[in-house]
């Protein structure tokens, strides 16, 4: 068999398993349609672009998110090592310069002999080939039907949005403050602080705006982590209170006393020289006319300067629990892999985890040597049994310790249960990575 696999898709799935393939001594031909044919989302013809928040969630060991990026990193993910290379002040959380984290991974694939880059939309999978499908939540039309015929199945989708993006210099800094909630961090966030009566006015004016309206033949379908925060605010007043705009864990140094604002919109940094900031948990369907209008009721961005608008837009999966081997290959094409979010694996950090070990299957493919397959110990392990065993309402999941394997023990105190948990999960990473050299 000759060692060349083609990976559609240059996004971080792809990115991540181009990286892999060609540094075992694997010939890559990396179809990524971008720029000829672009997206609803994308922005840049850079690989592995972040289209929705520049965060990766959080990265201590108390999270799942964050105990999946501590795997990637012992098992040496590229994207992770550029995230870490590229991050930016997000309290707990890994967030990084959206742009340089691009530009570098987009730079170290290009320099990489065993990697042909084809800047063209290819609309069938061959069948005769070692591929590795990585094309994302927003795979083409013409090539999201060729898989449907392939798989005799119809698509599962959700819609996903993204937040505003405002500049540093455009908030007013009489009327906010740095600080990160609970202490946790150091004051990264800016927080516009809102009374009642302001809240009160920005909540009517966010319920009754204008949105986009969605196709009418699209059965509208919100994944509950990117829920546009219109939508979140029409199912009550207090709604956003105890979502996006919670005041707990935040103390206005600016009003008398220990005392809480009655609402907070935090912003968080979006590159690395602190010029850009996004609004945190903001994604939207509103239209551009009506964000501008009703986010400047936000105290402190009166006069913001918007330099992206949300936006929104329909992801797609497969159903991967009837179709995937915990290979991440197809049951009826062994040669056929997928990886990223179209295996309904949501979010940055799942699309690089499913990327490498689905590169990582393909290279022992070559070398005639088992598969890796990861058991639910670990976050990586878990998330890629839940979208390969079969269920059925399947519906994408991110990393949480929810799939991780339970403690044999009962510890109430969930800090130390986490703890014990991700501590367990890489010994037996370790381990198996050992096991698995030998």
């Amino acid at each position: 068999m000759d060692k060349e696999v083609i990976v559609i898709g240059a996004g971080l799935a792809g990115s991540e398993a181009a990286y892999q393939l060609a540094k075992h001594g694997i010939k890559v031909k990396l179809y990524e349609m971008r720029p000829k044919v672009s997206t609803e989302a994308h922005k840049s013809e850079k690989f592995a672009e972040l289209v929705c928040s520049n965060s990766l969630g959080g990265d201590h060991l108390g999270n799942a998110s964050g105990l999946m990026k501590e795997e990637l990193r012992r098992m040496g993910s590229l994207l992770i090592e550029v995230a870490d290379q590229t991050k930016v002040p997000a309290g707990q959380a890994l967030a990084v310069d959206r742009e340089g984290f691009s530009e570098i991974i987009t730079e170290k694939l290009k320099a990489m002999e065993n990697i042909e880059i084809i800047n063209e939309e290819l609309k069938e999978i061959p069948k005769d080939k070692v591929v590795l499908v990585a094309s994302g939540p927003l795979t083409s039309e013409a090539l999201s039907k060729d898989i449907m015929k392939m798989l005799d199945q119809e698509y599962l989708y959700f819609y996903d949005a993204a937040a505003p993006i405002v500049t540093l210099e455009s908030i007013d800094q009489d009327k906010v403050y740095y600080q990160s909630r609970y202490g946790k961090g150091d004051g990264e966030y800016i927080n516009c602080p809102m009374n009642q009566e302001e809240y009160e006015t920005f909540y009517n004016a966010l319920i009754t705006g204008e949105r986009v309206p969605l196709k009418q033949f699209e059965e509208e379908k919100l994944f509950e982590a990117c829920m546009p925060v219109e939508r979140i605010a029409q199912r009550g007043i207090k709604t956003l209170l105890f979502g996006p705009l919670k005041p707990k864990g935040l103390v206005n140094p600016k009003t008398e006393g220990d005392k809480w604002d009655h609402a907070v919109v935090q912003l968080r940094q979006d590159d690395k020289d602190g010029k850009l900031y996004n609004l945190v948990g903001f994604q939207t369907n509103l239209k551009f006319g009506e964000q501008k209008r009703i986010f400047s009721m936000i105290p402190g961005l009166e006069n913001a300067e918007f330099v992206r608008y949300g936006v929104m837009h329909r992801n797609t999966f497969i159903d991967s629990t009837k179709l995937l081997t915990p290979e991440l290959n197809l049951k009826k094409n062994k040669d056929i892999y997928f990886a990223g979010q179209i295996t309904g694996g949501e979010g940055y950090v799942c699309a690089m985890a499913t990327g490498l070990v689905a590169a990582i299957n393909i290279i022992r493919k070559f070398e005639n040597k088992k598969p890796l397959i990861l058991d639910d110990r670990s976050s990586i392990g878990a998330i890629i049994k839940y979208i390969t065993e079969e269920k059925k309402n399947f519906q994408p999941m991110g990393p949480n310790f929810g799939v991780i394997k339970s403690l044999d023990e009962r510890i109430r105190d969930k800090k130390e249960k986490y703890n014990k948990i991700s501590t367990i999960a890489l010994e037996y990473l370790e381990e198996k990575l050992s096991e698995d050299m030998n």
